[in-house]
């Protein structure tokens, strides 16, 4: 959810902080600060808002250093103020959190007992104060870090200075990610390889419930027990640190754009083109019985997609479950199962948590993942990559659509391990898959016209969504897209459910956005559309050129590329993405920064 730099080295430290916290502000940007280690002791510099606002209060009043932290918030426990801004400082310890501390509030009412004062309404304070009164008892930092880490319940990465110790980083991860950066002369933690990708490529990951000590020189890493850990160190892409936005107004249009590419690459991961087969994959798919997706948000959507190409391609039945509902409703769950979680950053709190709960009663596991050294990729038996690239957007675009070609992918390599695709259906389905990213350069010609219908869009409180078949699941991921960057009320709805509940929202001011490939469900998609039209409701109907008009006033038409059922999900999430896109613009809110949310949802 938030976002960690630390640095520790030679050179002045806060440009390259800044430098870090703008990469990682995808994290979260309710505020953001420094702290740096210098002759005065450790100094903070703190904002409400985003990076501009702590780049101003710096500007007004400098700090220099060789050795400091950073961080980016998201706000969970405490306001959005720069009171209750990180970094926290109590005493000689002044550090930096991602994650929640479940038990904080038995911590602080404790450590209040014994005289401490707190100014903050976060959980992180309570770490710091912790930390302090173990060092204050006369514990070396190091053992003071293990003794406090001990007492902590929930998730946590954590990257710490103390007064006095002054090359040193302290720095742990239980829940929530956290890397080492290895430099010359100098040594970096982070909350991800983007975050130390301007300065490192080499990295070592941090396991679960390691702690480390950072100096210039090195990094000396324990395991949860405290016994001595060797963590390989690798070489991670250059493409890190190259994450700019080029000639694209923002990085979610960026990524819109990028979708053929990604998606591309993806396909070819699972697909042999040449041979027109799908690529053999490390599950033997006819000895599974049944799939478990857990995935949150979009990922749940691009889920439920991949549940209709099992069962539909493959004769697999699946289920998928939000992954924050999974664990907790006691699932029963049977041998012969493939338990496969669905993430972009490979940390969604809620899903790894899901897929460990799997884990833990025997069942394979599988995850479809775009950061491929991920906790989620480390943790599964087999690893499913997606290659997006990285994804700055906090709206999911690319990420999404190149989870769907995987998971499409995968449908077809189990329908044909399992005896229900033959060859010449998988060199047909096959070739349909690689038609996808030439179908989505061709969405993304539709952007002209999507921009005319937004104008009224944006005027909008509530819009309704309508699909079926493979078409629902993507009208349910269009009303995300719209309501998470355009903030108008929007929801998804089976358009066969229309009749039985819906139908009474509509009136001429709530538009419905309907999507009607011209497949075996269009004729009924089309008559639920006159049922609209006839109630005086405005209708955008994306559908292709060749497909018939369906009769009724106020149906708008704009004209998507024909194509295979097969790939319908990854061409129609364009018009979706391109009319959530510019009715945010239209509407002037912060597309790729939308407020109250985070890019990676680390914490439950």
């Amino acid at each position: 959810m938030c976002g960690i730099i630390g640095v520790t080295g030679t050179g002045p430290v806060v440009p390259r902080l800044i430098d870090s916290l703008k990469r990682l502000e995808y994290r979260g940007y309710d505020s953001a600060g420094i702290a740096v280690q210098n002759a005065d002791g450790v100094e903070r510099r703190r904002a409400k808002g985003k990076i501009r606002e702590l780049e101003a209060v710096l500007a007004a009043d400098p700090v220099a250093g060789t050795v400091g932290v950073g961080h980016t918030r998201w706000a969970t426990h405490g306001a959005p103020t720069t009171t209750n801004a990180h970094p926290h400082k109590a005493g000689r310890v002044c550090l930096v959190h991602n994650g929640i501390i479940e038990n904080f509030a038995e911590l602080k009412a404790e450590l209040e007992a014994e005289g401490r004062v707190f100014e903050s309404q976060t959980d992180t304070e309570v770490v710091a104060h912790l930390l302090d009164h173990k060092l204050a008892a006369g514990l070396t930092p190091l053992d003071a870090f293990k003794a406090t880490l001990d007492r902590l319940t929930g998730a946590y990465a954590l990257a710490v200075l103390i007064e006095g110790e002054d090359e040193l980083i302290l720095g742990a991860r239980r829940g929530s990610p956290l890397v080492v950066g290895w430099g010359e002369g100098e040594m970096y933690l982070g909350s991800d390889a983007l975050a130390v990708g301007p300065f490192t490529q080499k990295i070592s990951y941090l396991e679960e419930g390691d702690y480390v000590a950072v100096t210039r020189t090195g990094a000396r890493m324990f395991d949860a027990h405290g016994r001595p850990a060797d963590r390989a160190m690798v070489q991670v892409s250059a493409s890190s640190a190259l994450v700019e936005k080029g000639e694209y107004r923002h990085f979610m249009e960026k990524e819109i754009h990028e979708q053929p590419d990604s998606v591309q690459h993806t396909l070819s991961e699972y697909l042999d083109l040449v041979s027109g087969k799908a690529k053999v994959q490390s599950v033997d798919f006819a000895a599974i019985e049944r799939i478990q997706i857990v995935a949150c948000g979009t990922a749940f959507y691009a889920g439920q997609i991949g549940k209709y190409a099992f069962e539909r391609y493959a004769g697999l039945p699946c289920d998928i479950e939000i992954a924050s509902e999974f664990r907790y409703r006691h699932p029963a769950v049977t041998p012969g199962t493939l338990a496969l979680a669905v993430s972009q950053s490979g940390e969604t709190a809620d899903t790894l948590a899901g897929l460990t709960w799997c884990k833990a009663q025997g069942l394979k596991t599988a995850a479809v993942v775009n950061v491929h050294t991920s906790s989620m990729a480390r943790e599964a038996d087999v690893l499913w990559p997606t290659h997006a690239g990285p994804e700055i957007g906090v709206a999911s675009t690319k990420a999404f659509t190149a989870q769907v070609a995987a998971l499409l992918s995968l449908a077809v390599a189990a329908g044909v391990a399992r005896g229900r695709i033959d060859a010449a259906q998988e060199a047909e389905l096959v070739k349909a898959l690689f038609e996808a990213p030439r179908l989505i350069a061709e969405a993304l010609q539709m952007d002209a016209g999507i921009h005319a219908l937004t104008l009224d869009l944006a005027k909008a409180r509530d819009v309704l969504f309508l699909g079926r078949g493979a078409m629902f699941p993507l009208a349910m991921e269009g009303a995300l897209k719209l309501k998470e960057i355009s903030y108008i009320h929007a929801e998804g709805y089976a358009a066969g459910e229309l009749k039985h509940g819906p139908i009474a929202l509509i009136d001429e001011a709530t538009p419905t956005v309907a999507l009607a490939p011209l497949d075996d469900l269009f004729e009924k998609t089309a008559s639920n559309l006159q049922e609209v039209a006839a109630r005086g409701g405005p209708v955008i109907m994306i559908a292709p050129e060749q497909a018939p008009d369906p009769h009724g006033a106020g149906i708008r038409r704009v004209h998507a590329p024909d194509c295979p059922p097969l790939i319908a999900p990854l061409v129609y999430a364009v018009p979706m993405q391109l009319l959530a896109y510019y009715t945010a613009v239209q509407k002037g809110t912060d597309v790729d920064q939308p407020r109250n949310l985070a890019k990676s949802v680390t914490v439950e």
